[in-house]
């Protein structure tokens, strides 16, 4: 465990950085190796540095842009630092989105697409990665002319990082394929709706209640396999169903991302297979 001062290259929905306190308090004292199936903009893994790591993310074009960062970072600082020259103009937002979308339909998973994919990132409204139907990054431009799209040292030491890393694009089961007794697994998993009705909007994402279903028999039978398991998510009738026998503390949150000011703050859960509860945490069971 290092010094913590690498921070997420992108906003990601669900990202967990104001939870990184709540989080480390709760880290078993020793394990082996550490995996994050759901691993978004990596906010713990960053933070702790662990020195054999597996990161996994379903998002195909946020896995390609952490490789590209591992094997190229010289040419994205390069591409970055040209974007950045030219004012975010509401045009020049829209002609960078229309080239990442061109690359997205010829599939063609170059250097550029991951630099694209950062600048878009941080110039577009709150930070979404959203798509339409037809798989086209649709989400507007943040009226914000003067934005960095990176920390140079930051994004270096991520590039560092990342090289001892194992990074991976496949579904949260399979990334955990040769997890053995002893190592640490960090579920970030999609949140499930807090209303239950809304889970039609889920299921575009792939994350239906099924899923939900499938991750927590699979955190019970890495209980039994002796695996450090830690996930978390809303605190839902739900979620608290599903992990029923677990150590489930409830922590309160700020969700930035969300659009709507008034629903920002909220409840979450951190749900273990191992230790105690913290003291200070609030409502904890």
């Amino acid at each position: 465990m290092n010094t913590g001062m690498m921070v997420p290259f992108v906003k990601w929905a669900g990202g967990k950085r104001q939870m990184l306190e709540q989080l480390t308090l709760r880290m078993p004292d020793e394990y082996g190796i550490y995996y994050e199936p759901f691993v978004g903009g990596g906010a713990l893994a960053l933070y702790l540095e662990p020195e054999r790591a597996f990161l996994n993310d379903i998002n195909r074009e946020l896995v390609h842009t952490y490789t590209e960062i591992r094997d190229h970072l010289d040419t994205i600082l390069v591409l970055l630092d040209t974007m950045d020259k030219v004012t975010c103009t509401k045009e020049y937002y829209y002609e960078m989105r229309s080239r990442y979308n061109e690359k997205l339909r010829l599939q063609d998973y170059d250097t550029e697409m991951a630099a694209l994919f950062i600048y878009l990132n941080k110039h577009c409204f709150n930070g979404l990665y959203r798509v339409n139907t037809q798989g086209q990054f649709n989400v507007p431009w943040n009226q914000k002319q003067q934005v960095r799209s990176m920390d140079m040292e930051n994004i270096k030491r991520i590039s560092a990082f990342l090289k001892s890393v194992t990074i991976t694009c496949q579904d949260f089961e399979a990334s955990l394929k040769g997890i053995k007794k002893g190592d640490f697994v960090y579920f970030d998993s999609p949140y499930a709706p807090l209303n239950p009705a809304s889970f039609d909007s889920y299921t575009k994402e792939g994350f239906a209640e099924e899923e939900h279903r499938r991750l927590a028999g699979l955190f019970r039978r890495l209980t039994d396999e002796g695996v450090y398991c830690m996930l978390t998510n809303h605190n839902t009738e739900l979620i608290r169903e599903l992990y029923d026998g677990f150590l489930i503390e409830e922590i309160d949150v700020r969700r930035a991302i969300n659009s709507d000011p008034k629903k920002r703050t909220g409840k979450e859960v951190i749900i273990r297979n191992y230790g105690e509860a913290v003291k200070d945490a609030e409502h904890g069971e």
